[in-house]
């Protein structure tokens, strides 16, 4: 802008010179053989000393010059501008120059088009005044207002490590666990997100990390790379919510998520053997329980079954005395592969081998018994 500034400045210090050029005057001169300049040097669009130029020649520039800051026409013209060209001034170029400038400097800085994700941040002198909505908004010219526009329905995404890499973080039993995650969060109070922190993503990445840590400090290892992680994630959120509302940082956090919670990989073989073995035990754990499970049924119908007993038994003793002894031993004579037979005068069949001596029935007084003996023992 200022070299502009200085060529139009020349420039118009040539337009304002009436009679002189930049050798001297543009006159016939005084002096023969001098150019007319008083002994200087001699200007070159004048005309040569040996006689003037025929007519129909080109003219010089100052008088071209002199004409256009006249306002002067053709060759004939007498500077009246009467049905010549009329050339601008250079002042009117000026003043044109300016209401150009003056126009579009207000265009850029008092209308402003604010998207419909879009929250306009206005200050005055620095100094906040109001948040203009979606929208085209119309502010006085800059300096006096100024318009900062802030995203607020963006999701930002910050990923922990950085870049990747190892990110060792040490839980509560003193275990140390190799961690990846990430936080979600976007702008809530535009007014607090420009003006209450210097680095608001900076912030945010330093309270997401410390909240992290300290979480794990307080689990172990196993709730840490196991089933907990879930908790940790909410509890995480909530730590760092709270953190940037202390703040006044305009943010809101959206979620955390895990995406990687392991062992170190120096010592990453050895856990996974760790882990097989306390898989194994928790199996024999659940089958052990299985079992007990199923004794403890057994019994349970057990003894709902001899209340059901006991309270018939009060009903009727005798009958319900006899019909357990006879349960009784139908149940343990079932399992047996002899057979006693107690009525009076019978003798029972004994099946014997052909080469054993065969063994004389015992008498008695009923011959109809004796020969049934007789006939068995044949």
């Amino acid at each position: 802008m200022v070299y502009w500034t200085g060529w139009m400045t020349r420039f118009g210090a040539i337009l304002k010179s009436e009679n002189k050029g930049p050798w001297g005057s543009g006159g016939s001169g005084d002096g023969e053989g001098s150019g007319g300049n008083g002994g200087g040097p001699r200007n070159p669009w004048q005309f040569p000393p040996e006689g003037r130029r025929r007519s129909g020649s080109v003219t010089s520039l100052d008088d071209f010059l002199k004409r256009a800051r006249r306002g002067g026409g053709g060759p004939g013209g007498d500077g009246s501008g009467g049905g010549g060209f009329q050339a601008p001034g250079g002042r009117g170029l000026w003043i044109a120059g300016i209401v150009v400038i003056i126009a579009v400097w207000l265009v850029f800085t008092c209308f402003h088009i604010i998207g419909p994700q879009q929250r306009g941040v206005v200050t005055t002198f620095g100094n906040y005044t109001r948040t203009l909505g979606p929208g085209v908004k119309m502010t006085l010219p800059a300096p006096i207002e100024s318009v900062q526009k802030v995203d607020v329905e963006k999701i930002r995404e910050d990923s922990f490590p950085k870049g990747g890499g190892e990110n060792l973080v040490l839980t509560g039993d003193q275990n140390i666990v190799d961690l990846s995650y990430q936080v979600r969060w976007n702008v809530s109070n535009p007014q607090n997100y420009v003006f209450q922190i210097r680095n608001p993503e900076d912030t945010v990445r330093a309270v997401a990390e410390s909240a992290m840590r300290e979480e794990l400090a307080e689990v172990s290892l196993d709730e840490a790379i196991g089933a907990g992680r879930s908790a940790i994630e909410g509890r995480a959120a909530q730590r760092m919510q709270q953190l940037l509302n202390e703040y006044q940082a305009g943010v809101a956090i959206q979620g955390v998520a895990i995406k990687n919670s392991s062992p170190p990989a120096e010592v990453d073989e050895a856990f996974k053997k760790v882990t097989a073995a306390q898989q194994d035990a928790q199996a024999n754990i659940n089958q052990a329980r299985a079992y007990a499970q199923q004794i403890l049924a057994g019994a349970q119908g057990e003894a709902a079954e001899f209340d059901k007993i006991y309270a018939q038994y009060k009903l009727a003793p005798d009958v319900t005395r006899r019909r357990l002894y006879y349960e009784t031993m139908e149940k343990v004579l079932a399992k047996s592969d002899k057979t006693i037979v107690e009525p009076r005068g019978v003798v029972p069949y004994l099946p014997m081998n052909s080469g054993a001596k065969s063994v004389p029935a015992p008498t008695t007084g009923d011959s109809s018994g004796g020969s049934q003996a007789q006939g068995g023992g044949q």
